[in-house]
């Protein structure tokens, strides 16, 4: 059995360090000091869950040798740290972030699917640095190649795949910019797909990589069951025959940092070592970004610091049971009654040890709810408050359009009544 290495072991005790340190502090009354969350039986017993990290740390500043880092949790966006976050820096291959979003949107509009078949072109094959050596006229399943880009971060792959969708790598990363913008990563400019390009032209920031790392984990969660996988092999078929390659993951952290399941690395001499990090403990998923750091090992035990931090300062709330929403009554509709729902879910992540068992619930209707109406028409919000502050709200919107009560629907309550 390999021995884990140094950096790793570092990362392990550092975070038993932290736990302990955290168990034992006290704010001089004898009680639990402010970084130590405490548990909410209460709010559980109403369908509510409150979820703490399973580390504990000192909540004290943290010092790193990167120069620009951010962590953030990914339901609600709540940034946990951050050092000079918004300066331009070249993000290397953790561009493929951007890139790795941009395909699962395409699977997700039925733009493309997991076993279509892609063919390698002798530009994507002439790419260097990391790559898996696919041959000009190769032919992979989006799949096979999405593996490819995740695990092995294969430059190659990468340029298949933008081609593949977009008709060109142009194109591609003309989308890839779009869709920068349209996430507020206004610090953000890809001349490539890859992140192979040494440009001054190819810039971005830790923050704006953690807004890129939050869209793709929070929408496409399943990215995990590729960027955890450490080792596969592929097979290449060309007209050289048949041959086995094994995908190895850049990601050393998957086995260095509890609950770490992805994302990506990125390295050159212009961009020095990055890393989009995620992990998730008890419900929480965190990520986190390093940008320049020194070198590999410094790379990845910083990752693991600053995800350590985040989880120690982490409690979620999460209503695991909201409240049976009743039919409703629609003015001047023709049908008497209308059937509502919510228009998704609530979270709130407190960084403050607040008491989740004090949380209150309420349903709150429109003054006026008037037909007609069209499917997804809000008419009222779940509101969360916690000793008078309101924490949030959940939509309440119609299950399906209703409409408004013609001549003839008049004359049929007409009748009813007449009849009773």
């Amino acid at each position: 059995m390999l021995a884990a290495p140094v950096w790793a072991v570092q990362i392990r005790a550092e975070e038993t360090a932290g736990a302990l340190a955290a168990e034992t502090a006290q704010d001089g009354t004898g009680t639990p000091g402010a970084g130590v969350s405490q548990d909410n039986t209460a709010a559980q017993e109403t369908g509510a869950s409150g979820q703490k990290s399973g580390t504990q740390q000192t909540d004290s500043v943290l010092e790193l040798q990167t120069p620009h880092a951010l962590v953030m949790e990914v339901s609600t966006g709540t940034v946990l740290f951050e050092k000079d976050a918004d300066a331009k820096v070249h993000p290397a291959s953790v561009t493929k972030v951007m890139t790795m979003l941009l395909i699962f949107e395409a699977l997700e509009e039925g733009r493309l699917r997991l076993d279509e078949q892609v063919t390698t072109s002798a530009h994507a094959k002439s790419m260097g640095g990391s790559q898996v050596f696919l041959e000009e006229g190769e032919v992979q399943t989006v799949e096979t190649l999405l593996k490819c880009i995740v695990i092995a971060s294969g430059n190659d792959a990468a340029v298949t795949m933008a081609e593949h969708i977009a008709g060109s790598e142009e194109a591609f990363v003309a989308r890839m910019n779009e869709r920068a913008a349209e996430l507020g990563m206004v610090n953000t400019h890809f001349v490539d797909c890859c992140g192979l390009t040494d440009s001054a032209e190819h810039y971005t920031t830790a923050r704006d990589v953690a807004l890129m790392s939050r869209e793709l984990l929070a929408r496409f969660p399943q990215v995990t069951e590729y960027s955890r996988i450490w080792m596969e092999d592929i097979t290449h078929v060309t007209a050289k025959g048949s041959s086995s390659f094994t995908l190895t993951n850049t990601n050393k952290l998957l086995r260095a940092f509890d609950g770490c399941d992805g994302l990506k690395t990125g390295s050159t001499s212009y961009a020095k070592y990055c890393l989009s990090a995620t992990a998730q403990r008890n419900g929480i998923r965190l990520v986190g970004t390093i940008m320049t750091a020194p070198d590999s090992k410094t790379r990845f035990a910083e990752a693991a610091k600053i995800l350590g931090y985040g989880f120690a300062r982490c409690t979620l709330y999460h209503d695991d049971a909201m409240e049976k929403l009743p039919q409703i009554t629609v003015r001047g509709a023709a049908e008497p009654l209308a059937d509502v729902r919510y228009a998704g879910e609530f979270s709130y992540l407190s960084t403050e040890n607040e008491d989740f068992s004090a949380i209150a619930r309420e349903v709150r209707w429109q003054e006026e709810i008037r037909a007609p109406l069209d499917q997804g028409a809000q008419v009222g919000e779940y509101v969360y408050t916690l000793n008078g502050k309101v924490l949030g709200s959940v939509p309440i919107v119609t299950a399906k359009a209703v409409k408004k009560a013609g001549y003839l629907d008049y004359l049929d309550k007409m009748w009813e009544c007449w009849v009773l």
